[in-house]
Order: structure tokens, then C-alpha cells, then sequence
């Protein structure tokens, strides 16, 4: 028999709060997960995490600075590497749903002290009941915008109304106006994922399970997405709070090696809003045809550009001219927030929405799958601080890295006011601010209570 797991040194005497923290296996639901916690380590007294993950995501970011009151514990790799996830995404996704269910409750039943809150991704359907059969309340994390929870929410009236499933081929450009919270939308950006996602039932099943946890935290600001938040509170009849964008606004101390890279020094020698910053995501790539079509078009519009390739960034630099540079990684959130930088060609993760928001950097739209055709709609038709990339992608790039031009101008007005917004939400008796205390001073109450 295995003896219990402790979950750090610095856990706090029975009766403290320790929180197990479960994000889905990808990078941008990993990274929403850790920075909340890294918020809750700091705010909630006595409080200990222990962050589970599997074996391989521990050496991918076990070594990374985080307070002393989060630990991690791992559980085996019961799934495909992260690695070649994106040629084997079916398998990653069956196995996620399937085989990490049994380790991370056997881990439930060996950390010590006891865990007295679950925080879940919501995807994680396997976790709410797990903690339901141990009496451990959960909070369900959905760190996307609060339209996509509304949009699997309401998935039947895609079917009631014959959208689903459908050709898109024929009807993707006809608009759906029922879809509570969310604007008129055309089917091909709403489908874009769930029309040949093999997994649509348990993203489906994962929503509806989020009525029997004890919480719902939305990762999103609620002034910038309320008519999607009151249709998901309306829907409930769990407490749903909206803490916020998950990201690190505010930088760590000891970050002088990010003051040697290149890349920064090479935008420090840029003028005012002048360079383009490009990144199409960590996990699902374009095509090296697509790549190329984009490194030609970014050479021929002249515009200064940084652009994050990962593995192709050694054969893009010879595509793409002198006017900018490709890099393999970057510090995207120091990127954004840099003064030499004045857009962002994104493949709309919302992560990424979400950091060039809180920088006031407009966008160029480049969705690629997933959720991120109807993050793209937000930033064009919603929030108008951004435009979609289309054919003429050289034009584009000029008129919108255009500081005289009207409209280039009109965009970037709009994307500093909604980054202003957006700070009243995060400062002191903001949206966000409120949401989060709400949210601490439930599961401290529970706590104390239990």
C-alpha cells in the first residue's frame, strides 16, 4: 500500500484550506489554471495547492518560479505526448476523457492533509463526480469566454432548428440568432470545431455536469462579455463568477534574463507602434504552404514584424526579408505590452485576446480551429478592435500597421478604451476584483464550516 502523499513542507495545520488544482492537459489551460491559483496563494490565508499534472507537463514546467504554498504532484503519462498531440489529437482527446480520470483520484485519496476544494478545468467531466463521491465540493474553471459556455449550453437549438449537424458547404454562411448571449453568427464560425470534433458529445456532457459542482469561475472580464455571463448565471443555479483574464499582468521580480534576449533589444530599436507582432499558437500549426504565403506577404508590405514561428522559425527568416525578425519563443506578454509594438496577427486563443486587450493592442483575426472562429467575431464585429485576415493579405498588413490611416486609427482608439475598461474591471471594487473576493470568501466560509 502507498504511503500518503504529502503535498509540500509548507502546508498549513488541518483545518487550512488545500486546494487541488486539475487543468486540462494544454498549454493555455494549464497556464489559466496557474496563474488563479497564483492569485488564491496570494490572497487566501493559509491556504496550500497542489497543482496536479501529468509526468510530462511536470518536466515541462516543474522547474518554473511559483510561490512555496503551491506544490505539484504528478500522475503518470496516460496520454499521448504533448509533443505530437496536434497528429494525434483524437487520441489525446479520448484518453483525457478516459484514462486520467483513475490516477487523479487515486492521487485524491493520497494527498495529506485531505483535500478540502477541487478547482477543475470544465472539460475534466470525470472531476466534479469525483469529488461528489468523496464530499469535496468543486469548482469547474472554464478558461474561455463566456460565449462558448453558453454556445455548447444551448448546443440542442442547433439541432432543433436543422443546423446540426449540417453541410457548411452549403449553409455556412447562414446566420443562427438564437443562441442565447451570443450575436447573430454565421454557422461556418460557430461549427467550426464541433462539425468534425469526434468528442462533441463529452464537451457537451462536461457542461452539463458543471450543475452538480459547487461553483463556476469564468475566465473572462464581464463588462467586455456580459450578455454571454447573465445567460450562463440564468442557466445555473451554482454561484458563477467571472474572475478575470487568467494571464500575468503583473510581471515577476526576477526577470533581468528577459532583458538580454534579442528580440527585446531588436524592439527596443523600433519606433512608436511601428512593428507587427505575429503568433498562430502553440498547438494546432498552419501549413508550411501557408507559412510561406504569409512570410511572402509580410516582406512585400514593407511593415516591421516580429513573428514567433517555434520549429519553423530557422526556414521562415529566409522568406521574410529584413524588415523584421522570427523567433522560435518569446515573452508574448512583454511583446505585446512593448511600445514599439502596435498590432497583433493572432490565431485568437483567448489567452492571447485577452493579454492584448489588457495591452490595447488591436488585432488581425487568423482562427485556426477550436473556439477561437467565434473569439475572432468578438475582437472584428463585438468589440471592433481588430480586423479578419482575408486574401489580400499584403494590403491588409499595410492598412493596418498604418498609423495614418482612418480606420487603422479608429481601431486603435477603440482597443484603448476597451483596455480601459478592461483595468476598472481588475482594480480596486472592479468586476473582476469583486468576483474574485466573492469567490474566496465562499470557499473560506465553506471551509470553516465543514
Amino acid at each position: 500500500m502507498e504511503a500518503p502523499l504529502s503535498s509540500t513542507s509548507t502546508l498549513a495545520a488541518a483545518g487550512s484550506l488545500h486546494l487541488v488544482a486539475m487543468p486540462y492537459p494544454g498549454r493555455g489551460h494549464v497556464n489559466s489554471m496557474m496563474n488563479f491559483c497564483k492569485i488564491l496563494s496570494s490572497r487566501v490565508p493559509d491556504i496550500a495547492i497542489t497543482f496536479v499534472v501529468t509526468e510530462e507537463w511536470l518536466g515541462f514546467i516543474g522547474s518554473e518560479p511559483k510561490p512555496a504554498n503551491i506544490s505539484f504532484a504528478a500522475i503518470p503519462n496516460v496520454l499521448p505526448s504533448e509533443l505530437v498531440k496536434a497528429q494525434h489529437y483524437s487520441e489525446f482527446a479520448e484518453a483525457v476523457f478516459t484514462k486520467m480520470g483513475d490516477p487523479c483520484e487515486e492521487l485524491l485519496d493520497r494527498l495529506r492533509p485531505a483535500p478540502t476544494l477541487i478547482l477543475a478545468d470544465t472539460l475534466l467531466k470525470w472531476a466534479v463526480r469525483a469529488g461528489n463521491r468523496r464530499n469535496i465540493p468543486v469548482a469547474s474553471f472554464w478558461p474561455m469566454a463566456a460565449r462558448g459556455f453558453s454556445f455548447y449550453c444551448h448546443f440542442h437549438l442547433l439541432e432543433r432548428h436543422g443546423h446540426f449537424p449540417v453541410d457548411l458547404s452549403e449553409k455556412g454562411d447562414e446566420r443562427v440568432d438564437y443562441i442565447p448571449g451570443l450575436p447573430p453568427t454565421r454557422l461556418a464560425d460557430l461549427l467550426n470545431f464541433a462539425s468534425n470534433n469526434p468528442f462533441l458529445e463529452n464537451f457537451l456532457d462536461a457542461i452539463k455536469i458543471v450543475r452538480e459542482a459547487k461553483y463556476l469561475l469564468l475566465a473572462t472580464v464581464y463588462e467586455v462579455d456580459y450578455p454571454a455571463v447573465d445567460v450562463v448565471k440564468a442557466s445555473l443555479s451554482i454561484p458563477v463568477y467571472t474572475i478575470g483574464p487568467a494571464i500575468p499582468l503583473s510581471q515577476p521580480a526576477d526577470d533581468s534574463c528577459l532583458y538580454d534576449a534579442d528580440y527585446l533589444k531588436w524592439l527596443d530599436c523600433q519606433p512608436s507602434n511601428s512593428v507587427l507582432y505575429l503568433s498562430l499558437g502553440s498547438f494546432l500549426s498552419v501549413s508550411s504552404s501557408k507559412m510561406d504565403e504569409i512570410a511572402g506577404c509580410l516582406r512585400d508590405s514593407g511593415v516591421r514584424f516580429l513573428w514567433v514561428a517555434r520549429e519553423e522559425a530557422s526556414r521562415l527568416r529566409e522568406l521574410c526579408g529584413d524588415r523584421g525578425i522570427v523567433v522560435p519563443w518569446c515573452d508574448q506578454l512583454r511583446v505585446l505590452s512593448h511600445s514599439s509594438v502596435g498590432g497583433f496577427w493572432t490565431h485568437c486563443g483567448w489567452n492571447s485576446i485577452l493579454e492584448a486587450v489588457f495591452m490595447g493592442v488591436p488585432m488581425l483575426t487568423y482562427p485556426i480551429a477550436m473556439d477561437q472562429g467565434r473569439n475572432a467575431l468578438l475582437v472584428v464585429e463585438d468589440w471592433k478592435i481588430g480586423w479578419r485576415v482575408g486574401t489580400d493579405i499584403t494590403e491588409l498588413v499595410r492598412k493596418f500597421m498604418d498609423l495614418e490611416d482612418d480606420e487603422s486609427r479608429e481601431i486603435r482608439r477603440q482597443a484603448k478604451h476597451l483596455q480601459e475598461v478592461c483595468r476598472r474591471a481588475i482594480g480596486k471594487d472592479g468586476s473582476t476584483e469583486t468576483n474574485t473576493n466573492s469567490f474566496i470568501r465562499d470557499i473560506s466560509y465553506c471551509n470553516d464550516s465543514s
